[in-house]
């Protein structure tokens, strides 16, 4: 499966789900099924709405789903999957990379 993380932009023809925010796309990585992933930093607090929001004061992004990742390949729980980052936010962008290379050296490392 690869799926578009990004609130914005439409998904485009090569992926098979678009997640809006992160908990959408941790979703997925929990089913083990997802190969690839490119990923948004920024994402619009308009999409936590509904059950289950408790109106967190810092909104998940894109380096949060790069961080469960990188915890969740350490420990062996998802398989590491190929990846790309399309955010405009060059920090954001850095930090996802980040944890990104992270994770691929921890899946390496077994």
């Amino acid at each position: 499966m690869r799926v578009w993380l990004d609130d914005i932009r439409p998904m485009p023809e090569e992926f098979d789900v678009h997640a809006k925010n992160a908990g959408e796309a941790i979703k997925h990585l929990l089913t083990k099924k997802v190969t690839f992933i490119s990923l948004d930093h920024d994402l619009a607090e308009e999409h936590y709405s509904g059950p289950g929001y408790s109106g967190y004061s810092i909104i998940p992004t894109g380096y949060t789903v790069a961080c469960f990742i990188e915890e969740q390949v350490e420990l062996g729980k998802i398989p590491m999957p190929e990846w790309t980052c399309h955010s405009q936010n060059p920090v954001g962008k850095q930090n996802i990379e980040m944890a990104m290379r992270s994770a691929e050296r921890l899946e390496k490392s077994k």
